[in-house]
């Protein structure tokens, strides 16, 4: 199936023409019927009307016609898809039949990679004969299938008898010729000579580079390892002689077992189909593409709707316990100057800053080195949310009375609060945690602006995560700016306490929230030994102890416990997403989509993950709520959820094909929608609704 003529085609090609010449008028070639319907023509069509004397083979072809927007595969489809298949059971004085397959075109369907052929295409087949000279009668059974805005397959038979005898017709011969022409040549004969193939250790990417003698025009690359991996679309770069090319195809599905590879590169008129070796390294592109730089006014216009996300994550649920710590700070402190409460603000808008930048930075130190990044993927480390469980329970433990948080006052002093004020240090960290706790949330305009950020520059990044920072950081600023608003509190009394109490209360949420994020990212029993050494921590610094140091060592022991516990007892397999779903919703498979669509299906997909509140909201005030339920129940929906609470390659690669580096992420894919139809980060009714009607539209092509 996959072998190549060189020198015996041509030899072919020119025999069939020069004997059409020789009898000096083209006869009628022998065809089959015809196989016909508004998708696709086919026909078995033959150059020679018989079977010459001694003739041991003859070239035959099936020729497809398809309609207007309708396309058929190659032999390898791409990401879904099927190849044609002919089933020559019945056939008589037919020995073997080979296949040869013109260079394919990319497409791209419900927004996944597919290769064929659109409008016209030969597959030119070699056919020999068990007896040579004597007539052939051919039987054929040919499934194959064809797509537009749906998939429709076929399954028809096409016959073809040829007696013995001598006739050649020259224009059935160019057109099998014609395609004979665009089928790939093997290295030994081509001019473009494949130089390497890499794999990278995640398995994410396959890397291709050739040379070429004559320069470039317009490259693709297909490369084939069997039914079970797929690939994306390529990143070609060229060098300056556009004489090496490489290229980088994002791996969308894995398998370790698979045939030897082969890659096929197209490039205009010519093309080349080559086994290769994997290597161990990929190699390095022939030169960097620098990422365009967005005008001026577009990334003001970015920076500003990332300042409005920021400014409105202050009153999402993860910001606004960290809010009370800084009003208990206050109420704790009325009495304190105008300067000292100013740059105790300012030092705390300074504290969320820092985290912006510190995460900007490492989002794009990970993307510099080829990991799949994402707005609060933090939280999918079970170390990172044991520490957030352990500090936040000590606040709330703190606002409760349990103990009291300070600092030596040697520290204190060199802080710059002297013997006047408690220092600065709480206050920038009061800023540094609202902005760790601010990334599980998605706020409307936030990942707009931060997809914007991280597809382009590093100076994209900065101006887009600092405007961020700021809009997270206003509510600081503003009091820092009038601190005497401050003073417009009541005086200190006993509803201090309650108030006290009921930030407390916020707290002790947020750190049950984190226990449970904390069961989804590292198992129960990491959670649970996390837990007890936290208790362990509060209950040992609100005793009384005898002897300082050993007070010291039994909190610095609590502490480390708390925080190393989920790495070290972390379950090695992520739980089940859908075990405990609700019936309707179905496991992420994103292979699926399309044959779902292609069957006239709407496909709705979730990304969600523990952590992610926002999706959390999402959920019980939409998603679990008639009408949205009722529609994602009734049958007429496919509802995929995609559980990202731990790091998955396939959900990472799902979200950047869709340029979106953070969630909730919600998609409609259907006949109206093939790309698919994404939705804003806060949902409604209204949104989710409308979306699957429209994506459930469809014109249907009859047959």
């Amino acid at each position: 199936m996959r072998k190549r003529f060189h020198i015996g085609r041509w030899i072919l090609i020119l025999t069939v023409i020069w004997l059409g010449d020789l009898l000096g008028q083209p006869a009628s070639a022998a065809e089959s019927e015809v196989f016909s319907n508004p998708a696709v023509t086919a026909r078995l069509i033959s150059a020679e009307d018989g079977i010459a004397p001694d003739a041991a083979s003859i070239s035959l072809g099936l020729a497809l016609e398809f309609g207007e927007g309708w396309k058929g595969y190659w032999r390898t489809p791409g990401e879904v898809g099927l190849a044609p298949a002919l089933d020559w059971a019945g056939s008589s004085n037919l020995s073997s039949v080979d296949i040869l397959w013109p260079a394919p075109e990319r497409y791209e369907a419900f927004g996944i990679e597919n290769f064929g052929y659109a409008n016209e295409v030969v597959l030119p087949i070699r056919a020999t004969l068990e007896t040579a000279g004597e007539a052939l009668d051919l039987r054929a059974r040919v499934s194959l299938l064809t797509c537009s805005d749906v998939c429709v397959p076929h399954d028809f038979a096409l016959s073809l008898a040829l007696p013995e005898g001598v006739g050649i017709d020259t224009g059935s011969a160019d057109l099998i010729a014609r395609f004979v022409d665009r089928v790939p040549l093997g290295p030994e004969d081509s001019d473009i000579q494949i130089s390497s193939a890499a794999v990278d250790d995640q398995a994410s990417a396959l890397t291709v580079t050739a040379q070429s003698t004559h320069a470039f025009r317009d490259v693709d690359v297909f490369p084939e390892f069997g039914p079970l991996v797929t690939f994306g679309k390529p990143d070609i770069r060229l060098n300056q002689g556009r004489t090496e090319v490489w290229a980088q195809i994002p791996i969308n599905a894995w398998s370790e077992e698979h045939p030897a590879p082969l890659i096929t590169i197209t490039d205009m008129a010519r093309a080349v189909t080559s086994p290769v070796l994997l290597i161990a390294e990929a190699p390095a592109p022939p030169y960097v593409i620098v990422g365009a730089q967005a005008g001026l006014l577009k990334l003001i216009a970015v920076a500003g709707i990332a300042f409005l996300g920021g400014l409105i994550l202050n009153v999402m649920p993860c910001v606004l316990p960290v809010l009370s710590i800084k009003l208990a700070s206050v109420l704790k402190t009325s009495g304190q100057s105008r300067d000292i409460t100013r740059k105790g603000f300012l030092v705390s808008a300074f504290g969320v800053l820092t985290f912006i930048w510190g995460l900007a930075a490492v989002l794009l130190a990970l993307q510099w080195v080829g990991v799949s990044i994402g707005w609060g993927m933090q939280f999918q480390n079970p170390i990172f949310v044991s520490l957030m469980f352990v500090v936040i329970a000590i606040f709330a433990a703190n606002l409760f009375g349990a103990f009291e948080i300070a600092l030596p006052q040697a520290v204190q002093d060199r802080l710059g609060a002297g013997s006047t004020g408690p220092g600065y240090a709480a206050d920038f960290g009061t800023g540094f945690l609202a902005a760790v706790l601010a990334t599980p949330c998605s706020a409307p305009f936030l990942g707009t602006a931060i997809t914007f950020a991280l597809a382009g520059t590093p100076l994209n990044v900065a101006v887009i995560f600092t405007a961020l920072g700021l809009g997270l950081a206003l509510p600081y600023l503003v009091i820092a700016a009038r601190p005497e608003w401050v003073h417009l509190l009541p005086r200190p009394g006993r509803w201090m306490l309650f108030v006290r109490a009921g930030l407390g209360c916020l707290l002790l949420a947020t750190a049950v929230w984190l226990l449970f994020v904390l069961v989804g990212v590292a198992g129960a029993l990491a959670a649970a030994a996390v837990f007890a050494a936290t208790a362990a921590l509060v209950l040992g610094a609100s005793v009384q102890w005898p002897k300082p140091m050993l007070r010291r060592v039994f909190l610095t022991i609590s502490f480390l416990g708390a925080v190393l516990s989920a790495g070290l007892i972390a379950s090695p397999e992520p739980p089940d997403a859908t075990a405990n779903a609700p019936s309707h919703w179905q496991a992420f498979e994103v292979q699926n989509i399309a044959r779902h669509v292609s069957e006239g299906r709407v496909v709705f997909v979730d990304v969600t993950a523990d952590w992610c509140l926002t999706c959390k909201a999402n959920k019980s005030l939409v998603l679990d709520r008639s009408p949205v339920l009722d529609r994602l129940r009734d049958g007429t929906v496919i509802a995929m959820q995609a559980d990202w609470t731990r790091p998955d390659d396939t959900i990472s690669r799902f979200l950047e094909r869709h340029n979106r580096y953070g969630i909730p992420f919600n998609i409609v894919f259907g006949p109206g929608a093939p790309s698919g139809m994404a939705l804003s980060e806060v949902l409604t009714p209204a949104s989710v609704l409308n979306a699957l009607d429209t994506a459930s539209t469809r014109s249907i092509a009859a047959e």
